[in-house]
């Protein structure tokens, strides 16, 4: 179904990190010891809650994003990104003496990729500096989470917007083996296969086996879970058992990075929107799938023009 693009536009308030992705293109993955040429190098803006904020931006939301920056080379090219993609920076916090954070992304031909983040200022992210902006909760329509900033601090986001009754979205990545139960009492999750798999210790490897791990996280707590496929979309469970199955248009795959982000965003923007759970799912996949069939994280988010052009 067309998206109504007269809808009004949300408040998406997202929580996380802010990282200069240095992405070097290569044939394949290298093997543990193997030293490999690569065909590029490029520095891209990035992070999950950057990759979010700018995701939900393009999609026409107004977006604040609660983040640090450290003092290093990269804080201002970062800064000036975010505002660029009309995301507010009027909460964006400097850490002295501190990098910024940057993940290190190797992408093979395939799309796929292996990230290492040093977290850098997002690590100094703390529940004080939550609290201090409280104000932007007050006006949020929902709450966008990761597990990019330190675990105390996304508790206490979580707990500051159930004071201001906002919904929360957590996209638990990267995934905690062991986790405080508070972590999963929010309105909705969307983990992918690996992350499902090590929040519920129950094997992902099919769409059956995630519908039986999105049952779980909604015994943990979630309300609404979505387990997040791939090319084989997503499964999602509610807390009365409610099953609902979305698949992406097929893309050729160019580069996986962002395409998790690019859904939550489009999901937050569609159920601020009141969308339909079966709408936002078909809405999201499609996001998550133009977002795959580009380059880099932010440059590949995708506009509100261009999901409703697949999904028209």
């Amino acid at each position: 179904m067309k998206p109504d693009t007269a809808a009004a536009r949300p408040n998406i308030l997202v929580v996380g990190s802010i990282n200069m992705d240095l992405v070097a293109r290569c044939s394949r993955l290298p093997l543990p010891g193997e030293t490999l040429f690569g065909t590029s190098l490029h520095e891209i803006s990035g992070g999950k809650g950057a990759n979010q904020a700018v995701g939900a931006a393009r999609l026409n939301a107004n977006v604040s994003l609660i983040g640090r920056l450290g003092d290093d080379g990269f804080s201002s090219t970062l800064r000036n990104n975010l505002a660029e993609n009309c995301v507010s920076v009027d909460h964006l916090l400097q850490t002295e003496d501190c990098s910024s954070g940057v993940a290190i992304i190797n992408v093979e031909d395939s799309g796929q990729n292996c990230i290492t983040v040093i977290p850098g200022a997002n690590g100094r992210l703390t529940p004080d500096d939550i609290h201090t902006c409280e104000s932007a909760f007050a006006d949020a329509s929902i709450l966008m989470l990761q597990l990019e900033v330190p675990l105390e601090t996304v508790l206490a986001a979580i707990a500051l917007a159930k004071k201001h009754n906002v919904p929360v979205i957590l996209d638990p990545a990267p995934a905690l083996e062991s986790f405080p139960a508070e972590l999963l009492n929010v309105d909705y999750a969307c983990p992918n296969e690996t992350e499902a798999s090590l929040l519920t210790g129950l094997p992902v490897n099919s769409v059956a086996e995630a519908e039986a791990a999105a049952k779980k996280l909604c015994a943990l707590g979630v309300k609404h879970s979505i387990v997040t496929l791939g090319e084989r979309g997503v499964v999602c469970c509610d807390q009365n058992g409610n099953l609902h199955h979305a698949k992406p248009p097929t893309v050729t795959v160019v580069d996986t990075t962002a395409a998790g982000d690019a859904f939550a965003a489009a999901f937050a923007v569609q159920v601020s929107q009141q969308r339909p759970i079966a709408e936002a799912l078909s809405f999201a996949c499609a996001a998550g799938a133009i977002a795959a069939s580009r380059e880099g994280a932010q440059p590949g988010m995708p506009t509100q023009a261009d999901v409703e052009r697949v999904c028209s």
